[in-house]
């Protein structure tokens, strides 16, 4: 007779367990201030942590009431799951054309105009079968989850059409049911002007009675996003959306500040959860932005890929900002996708401690998603947990993303191992 409490799980033991807990929710954070517990475990109940602390401990408390045992035989160090905030990953084709003509030179005029640009990502994403879109979905996301990833923002906004963003939406929401990689999907059906409308308010008009509701009711999304900027949303268009939007009961967020500064006072004035990109952004935005309790979510992958410079990171948390640090992986402007990767360049260009950049990947990148049950090692938290391996943490970034996790657990479910 198995005699085993298969409720509870005690997975361990691990050489450090970085639990990202008791950080203060915005501004700087020093390497000092992490729970580092060593030589440690996690109890895991239901898919949910119960317990962090000292293995041996641990261990005699589940011998006495018969838990099931994980037992980790190398040297590794555990962290919360990465949780990655902003993500363009539901699409059909490339644009290398794009990259290989940006590099040379070419202006962003000139390679639209040469039949690129995110209207050749439109293009090709509506010419995609939902089927397709499902498929080329589900690839990237294993890749993320076997990097450590185990929550994804992922946004439509390839579609510009109501029966195209539903597409996307609905591919999002067919992965999102049978892969491990949790996703949380946003309509970003104002992402630019369609080719076929030449009025923002008539269009925009048409995404607020015709497709959110359709949204709402088929429960695809509860996050809408919008591009402002002067090749894509004004301010005025932006704020009466948003607003309307907002009423509809949708969480806001912003893509805001890439080129120009008007997106932060958007941001601000509506009250988003988050703004993201902020490479424009001054002094006057990041006070708009911690005044109204908005995350300031940067994206290195557009700055890389642009080649241009990255956002005031390291000014945003001096200035009081919630700061989370995401790929914008997308087919234009952010191809490489590796959240890891641009947060540790990121930290070494804007200097971050490790302890900002970790918490930008974590706790604070869940709270850019509103999502209070993630990011974290604590009692009640999603069980989402990597595990690198190393006995230092430090190593982590030290590695600038080539130290990648060769242990995965979702909800307390080991899911990849190598």
């Amino acid at each position: 007779m198995n005699t085993t409490n298969a409720t509870h799980t005690l997975i361990g033991p691990f050489s450090q367990v970085v639990t990202m807990t008791n950080l203060p929710e915005a501004g700087a954070i020093q390497d000092e201030q992490l729970q580092v517990e060593e030589r440690a475990g996690v109890l895991v109940q239901e898919g949910k942590v119960l317990k962090v602390g000292k293995y041996d401990q641990l261990h005699r408390e589940a011998l006495e009431n018969k838990y099931k045992l994980e037992l980790i035989e190398e040297p590794m160090v555990l962290l919360p799951g990465l949780i990655d905030a902003h993500t363009h990953i539901c699409f059909a084709g490339s644009r290398a054309n794009d990259y290989a003509m940006r590099v040379a030179g070419k202006s962003y005029l000139e390679i639209a105009r040469s039949g690129g640009g995110i209207l050749d990502s439109v293009r090709k994403t509506r010419e995609a079968t939902l089927v397709e879109l499902v498929d080329l979905l589900k690839k990237r996301c294993d890749r993320h989850l076997h990097e450590g990833i185990t929550t994804c923002e992922v946004k439509s906004g390839y579609g510009l059409t109501v029966e195209e963003e539903l597409k996307m939406l609905e591919a999002i929401k067919l992965v999102n049911k049978h892969h491990a990689l949790d996703l949380i999907p946003t309509c970003l059906a104002a992402h630019m002007l369609p080719p076929e409308h030449t009025d923002a308010k008539v269009y925009l008009e048409e995404v607020l009675t015709e497709l959110l509701p359709q949204i709402q009711e088929q429960e695809l999304a509860n996050r809408v996003d919008i591009f402002v900027e002067e090749t894509a949303f004004k301010e005025e268009e932006a704020l009466e959306y948003l607003h309307a939007a907002k009423e509809m009961g949708f969480d806001i967020t912003v893509h805001a500040d890439q080129f120009s500064t008007d997106g932060s006072r958007v941001a601000a004035e509506v009250g988003a959860i988050s703004a993201d990109h902020l490479e424009a952004s001054g002094e006057e935005e990041i006070e708009l932005l911690k005044n109204a309790g908005v995350v300031a979510t940067v994206l290195p992958g557009a700055s890389l890929g642009l080649g241009m410079h990255y956002a005031p990171a390291r000014k945003m948390l001096d200035g009081g900002l919630c700061l989370a640090i995401a790929t914008d992986w997308n087919p234009g402007s952010a191809p490489m996708g590796d959240l890891l990767m641009q947060a540790a360049v990121l930290g070494a260009a804007e200097k971050l401690t490790t302890a900002e950049t970790l918490a930008a990947i974590t706790t604070r990148a869940a709270r850019a998603l509103n999502l209070s049950d993630r990011g974290e090692l604590a009692k009640g938290k999603m069980a989402d947990m990597i595990a690198f391996p190393t006995e230092n943490f430090k190593e982590i970034l030290y590695f600038q993303g080539k130290l990648k996790p060769s242990k995965v657990w979702k909800s307390g479910k080991q899911l990849t191992s190598k």
